[in-house]
Parts: C-alpha cells; structure tokens; sequence
C-alpha cells in the first residue's frame, strides 16, 4: 500500500469537517484503499502497468466500488480498511462501457459503507469531497466545475461526467461525495483545462454514480452487464484539427490485423464522415453487437482507402476474473 507521505494532499485542499451539514468523518471511513498485482502477460500490463494502486468505497458491507482499470485481469488484490485492517478481495465484476469495477471482500466483517446518491442531484458550482483512503489528510475540497460528454481514446464515452477542481492529485477510485453526504461519482482521470491566463488547470473526470444501480445487480452476479457487448476494434485515437487520427492500436487487437497504423485519419464509418471521438465510436457501436464487421474510410500517405475491420468482444482478450 501507499504510505501516508505519498498519498497525502496539500493542506490547503483538504477539506474542514466543519463546512459540511454532514458527518464528513464517518463518510470518510466508506473509504478505502486498494492494491492489485497484474500478470506479466495480461492485456493491458503494457498500458496499466502490473502492479496499481487507487481507492474505492464500500457500498454495501464488504462491497467496494472503484474504478475498473485498477481491478482489470488483477491475480492479487488487497483491501485497506480505514481502520487500518487488510484483508483480500476478489474482482467480482467490471463494466468497460461506465468503467466501473467492484470487488468483495473475502472476509465476513461489518463495514461502514457510503449511500448512493445522484449525480443529477449536483449543480455545477456545487461543492463535493473528492475522498481517497486515509481521512481528511488523502482528500480535497472541490467543487463540480463542469458536467459534460467525455470520449476517452480507448473507445470509451460518457454522455455526461463530471469535471472537478482542484484536482486529486491520486484520483483513481476515489469516492466524489456530495453536499448531503452521499456517493455522486467514482474518481477516473486527471485532466488539464486551459485558462485564459497563466499555466493550464488540473481537474478529475468522474464517471456519475448513476450509471451504477441499473448494472448493480448483474455486476454482483455475472460479473458484467447482462447486455450484448459493444463491437471493440482496439485503436486508440485523438482529435487533431476536426480529424480523427490514431495514434496506436492494442497489440494482436482487431484494428492492428486489419493493418490499421499509427498516424491513420478515420474519415467515416460506413460511409458516414466523423469528426470527434465520440462520433467515431457511436458511429461504430450502432452497426451491431460485438463481432460485427466495422467498414471505414481511412487516409494514409495521400491516399484514401476503405478496410473493413473485424470487431471482436475486449473481455476476450483479458485474463480472470472469470466474468461470465
């Protein structure tokens, strides 16, 4: 686990028990801290390294939410309650279209737990507690800056999440809490945004709480949405002057058999021109199921050609756990 020196927040972001209506403590304790040991030879070791560290929060007694990178083909993972005890887990589901993970402790214990609340529920301008394990010293007093769409290049979009300042400085899980107490979002990225003077601003991007409750229960019991999985081709691109353009592809994945390379432009999908991320990746996920043929129109050199790429489920490409 991290220590305290690592994961500690500047004093002047941590938040004062005494400017929320609510017991900011005893939320605090829903907090906890995660470690997990990835194989060597999983999938996304490359990307996500083999050994991650974040947070999550109880939800329900011996179960935590997080986010679902830091859980994704883990082999090992441990569980550091507020009180200082540790105990295994088990990776019991994970969602790639929220990217929400939840993991079970294998202990029979009674744990405090955070109640879920409603990102809808939160005006930007409000104030929140971006809350990591550790208590008031590993958390920060925020506010919510922005609510708006998010396409993430690894074929992920939000419709709408959450941008928070200041920043976590150690954001990934941590436990967004809002005015009344309750659990609004899961901490996902750190970010930048510009400023009209002086150096660019950090903040989080969290995935909104609501997104959870309709996949709550097939996550506890098959381990991922009870829903046909998108098509997934394994490019990872970027908006570059009103253009798509990709800037790398998942090793064996579907894009990298289909030729695709880095400093291709995606200029439609099946035969619709895109112009965003988020219009890519729509345009994609409504052609079907996961396996459907996905054609485009890529620009290469000079030239412009179509290739059909083959898209394949990503969980088939992970190791355990076994998400069925």
């Amino acid at each position: 686990m991290s220590s305290r020196e690592e994961g500690e927040v500047p004093a002047r972001l941590q938040p004062h028990p005494e400017d929320y209506a609510y017991d900011l403590d005893t939320a605090l304790n829903a907090v906890v801290a995660l470690r997990a040991v990835v194989p060597v030879d999983a999938f996304t070791a490359e990307t996500l390294g083999t050994e991650r560290s974040g947070h999550g929060v109880l939800i329900r007694p011996g179960l935590v939410l997080t986010i679902g990178y830091l859980i994704t083909e883990a082999e090992t993972l441990w569980v550091r309650l507020a009180d200082g005890r540790v105990f295994e887990g088990h990776p019991l589901g994970y969602d790639q279209t929220t990217g929400f993970g939840l993991v079970q402790l294998l202990a029979h214990i009674d744990t405090p737990v955070l109640p879920i609340g409603s990102a809808a529920s939160v005006a930007v301008g409000d104030p929140v507690v971006i809350a990591g394990a550790g208590g008031l010293n590993h958390s920060v007093a925020a506010r919510i800056i922005s609510k708006q769409e998010f396409a993430g290049y690894w074929e992920y979009v939000l419709d709408e999440a959450l941008f928070i300042a200041p920043a976590h400085p150690h954001w990934g899980g941590t436990a967004v809490i809002g005015p009344q107490g309750e659990l609004v979002g899961i901490g996902s990225l750190q970010l930048e945004r510009e400023r009209a003077r002086g150096r660019p601003e950090p903040l989080n991007m969290a995935v909104p709480i609501d997104l959870l409750p309709p996949i709550l229960d097939d996550l506890m019991t098959r381990g991922r949405p009870n829903r046909p999985p998108r098509p997934w081709l394994g490019v990872y691109a970027t908006e570059a002057d009103d253009r798509v353009v990709v800037i790398g592809v998942a090793s064996g994945g579907p894009a990298q058999q289909a030729d695709l390379r880095t400093g291709d432009v995606l200029i439609a999908v099946a035969g619709t021109p895109v112009a965003d991320l988020a219009e890519l990746f729509r345009r994609i996920w409504a052609l079907g199921e996961a396996g459907v043929p996905v054609p485009l129109k890529v620009w290469r050199d000079g030239r412009t050609f179509d290739v059909t790429v083959a898209s394949s489920d990503r969980s088939r490409f992970l190791k355990g756990p076994r998400l069925h």
